[in-house]
This record gives structure tokens, C-alpha cells and sequence, in this order.
């Protein structure tokens, strides 16, 4: 059976600032979803990470389908109704055009989808993070498809022995989607090369080369890119299958124990490593650190099990004290270095008015 699953996930308001949702906002989501998308849908979860939102849908209209994008614009409209009235911070944040214009894509939220055959088995893993961009994915998706020294399965395994396609966008462009094809282990240094970049070049997609089948699905838009000014971090979501011709569940999960360091934090503005959060976790110090959460499912005919948690297993609550152990030492630096982005990643901030009015000061000594 042809499957899609779509992710769509938005900001439209928090309680308390940048911290997460109320439960009336979710509810009136989730209401929404089920009662509209019944003919539309198979099956939907609807969850929170940080101050975010995410619908995640599986059916059979293929990807970009216009209804199915239609009804997430519209259940984001009705809950940013509700934040409004109940005065939480944002309400709407993400949503940066007056109207639904056919595909949600370039409006605000972020989307990931993928169109398959389902398996007999068919396991997948649902990513999302906050406070943070798309590249935030590219060493773990690096190494999870890769990196024989994290995943043995593209020794062990003969699916994999073919490696993987890599589909990576330049997010910089903005005249249209500028990518490139690059296959593993061929190109092995030239998608390190690109990867190590991850203000301005994003994993898309990753494809096995022994099936043709498309392994990882990421959104890469950036809000910056879409409304000319800051607007908060772009909060990727991303969607992998897992186990026989791809990596199993371990070899993507395991990058994660590095919290490396990614762009977010505070006004967005920060280097601050990644953190592996449960499932409804919401944001605390310093408007961070940047999390991720991670679902897992199976599903048949479409139909999703439960959400298992997979960053809550007793073995994440190390790695989280030592991201938190890396957060304080980096804030500790404060303003200075690579503390805070670039400038070129600062050029939608207040600063930039700052150095301008500053560069009139200067003078040339004579």
C-alpha cells in the first residue's frame, strides 16, 4: 500500500514567552484535525516541542497535496484564534501570510513529507526541534547513513552496502530551490564539505541507493529567508524510516549523544548544543537550549501505534546533564566569540542598526 505521512508544525503562541503551548491551544488543534480531516486522513498525532505545534498525518493523496495542507493552515488559524484570546505570547508567530495560497510551503510553517510503499513492517521515526534551524540534522543524519564508525549496518547490512543519495538544498537562495545531488561514499568528503555549513546548506532528503526508496524527508525553510526580518528560528521537523535497508533505530538515535553545538537559543542568535528532550517537553534556560524530541511508530495500512518516546530511556538523562554542563560553560561567554552567530546570521537583528549608526562615528587618524 502507497502511504504518505506529512508533517506540518507551527509556532502560534506560548504560555509565559517562549516556553510551550496551553492546553486549550492544542485541544482546539487536535479538535480541529479530527473532526475536519476525517475523510482526509488515516490516521494524525498531534504533539508539542518548546513552543511548537506539529500535525503529523498519514494518507494516501501523495506529498504537497493542497487539502491536506489546507486543513493544518486552517487548524493553525483556529488556534492562533485561541492564543489570541488568551493573550500568549506570539499568537501567530509562524504564520507570515494573510492567506492560504495551495501548499504551506513559504507561508511560515515548517513541512517534511514522504510518499512510500509501506514494508510488511513499517517503523519510522518522527523528529522535531525548537529553538533552532534545519542544519541542526546534518551531523546526525551524517553519520547516521554515513559513518560506518556509528552505523555498522553499512557494513553488516547487504541493503546498505549500496550507501545513499544525498539531497542537499542551499537555503541562502532565494529565487528558488537550489540543491544538489550528492552519493555516499563517493562523495564523502564533498558532503562533509557542504554539511559542516548548516546556516546555508541543509540535508532535503536521503534516498537508498539499492531500492530507490526515500530514507529521510527534513523541512528547510528559514523564516528569515520568507519575511525579511527575524522571526524566530525556523524549528525543523523531520521524518526517517528505519530498520532492513536503512539504519536502524539505534544508528540514527546515537549522533544525538553528542549535543553538538547549533545555531538558536535566545533571540535566536546563539550557538548552544543540542539537547535530546522527551516527548512534551517544553523550553526553559536562556530560550533553550535547543531541543529535540523523537517519536517512534509503526504503522500498517496507515495506521500509526502509540508514539514511543525514544529520548526517554534512562540513557538520555546523562547526556542531557552533559548538554546542560556544555550550555553553561558556553554562556559563560556571554556576547563574546563564537557565543552568538556570525554576522551574516545577525544581519535580521537590531544589531545591524547598531553598527551602522556606529561605522558614522568612525574616523581615519591622521
Amino acid at each position: 500500500m502507497k502511504v504518505t505521512v506529512s508533517v506540518i508544525k507551527a509556532d502560534i503562541g506560548s504560555i509565559g514567552g517562549h516556553i510551550q503551548p496551553s492546553r486549550q491551544l492544542l485541544d482546539t488543534v487536535a479538535s480541529y484535525v479530527h473532526d475536519q480531516g476525517q475523510k482526509l486522513l488515516i490516521d494524525s498525532y498531534i504533539s508539542y516541542t518548546g513552543d511548537d505545534i506539529a500535525i503529523l498525518m498519514t494518507h494516501t493523496h501523495g506529498t504537497g497535496f493542497e487539502a491536506i495542507h489546507k486543513l493544518c493552515w486552517d487548524a493553525f488559524m483556529k488556534g492562533t484564534q485561541v492564543a489570541r484570546q488568551q493573550g500568549l505570547y506570539g499568537a501567530g508567530q509562524d504564520l507570515l501570510k494573510d492567506a492560504f495560497s495551495g501548499n504551506v510551503r513559504g507561508m511560515g510553517p515548517a513541512v517534511a513529507e514522504f510518499e512510500f510503499d509501506e514494508r510488511p513492517d513499517e517503523p519510522f521515526l518522527f523528529f522535531a526541534a525548537d529553538k533552532t534551524d534545519p542544519g541542526c540534522y546534518n551531523l546526525p543524519l551524517y553519520m547516521a547513513f554515513v559513518d560506518p564508525m556509528n552505523t555498522p549496518g553499512l557494513m553488516l547490512s547487504p541493503g546498505m552496502s549500496n550507501g545513499f543519495r544525498f539531497i542537499i538544498m542551499d537555503v541562502n537562495h532565494t529565487e528558488g530551490d537550489r540543491i544538489i545531488e550528492l552519493n555516499a561514499p563517493e562523495d564523502l568528503y564533498a558532503i562533509a564539505t557542504l554539511l559542516r555549513d548548516t546556516e546555508r546548506y541543509v540535508v532535503e532528503s536521503i534516498w537508498s541507493r539499492s531500492t530507490g526508496d526515500q530514507a529521510a524527508a527534513v523541512s528547510t525553510s528559514r523564516l528569515h529567508n520568507i519575511a525579511g526580518k527575524y522571526t524566530g528560528k525556523d524549528d525543523p521537523v523531520m521524518l526517517v524510516r528505519v530498520q532492513k535497508n536503512f539504519p536502524a533505530t539505534g544508528e540514527l538515535l546515537a549522533p544525538f549523544a553528542i549535543g553538538p553545538y547549533v545555531a538558536g537559543c535566545m533571540r535566536g542568535s546563539h550557538q548552544m548544543p543540542l539537547m535530546p528532550v522527551t516527548l512534551q517537553s517544553g523550553i526553559s534556560y536562556f530560550d533553550g537550549p535547543p531541543v529535540v524530541s523523537c517519536a517512534a511508530f509503526s504503522m500498517h495500512n496507515g495506521k500509526l501505534t502509540e508514539a514511543v518516546d525514544t529520548f526517554a530511556h534512562p540513557f538520555w538523562d546523562t547526556v542531557r546533564v552533559n548538554v546542560s554542563n556544555k550550555a553553561i560553560d558556553m554562556r559563560r561567554q556571554g556576547f563574546f566569540g563564537a557565543a552568538m552567530l556570525p554576522m551574516s546570521e545577525l544581519e535580521y537583528t537590531g544589531i545591524m542598526e547598531k553598527l551602522k549608526s556606529l561605522d558614522e562615528r568612525f574616523q581615519i587618524r591622521t
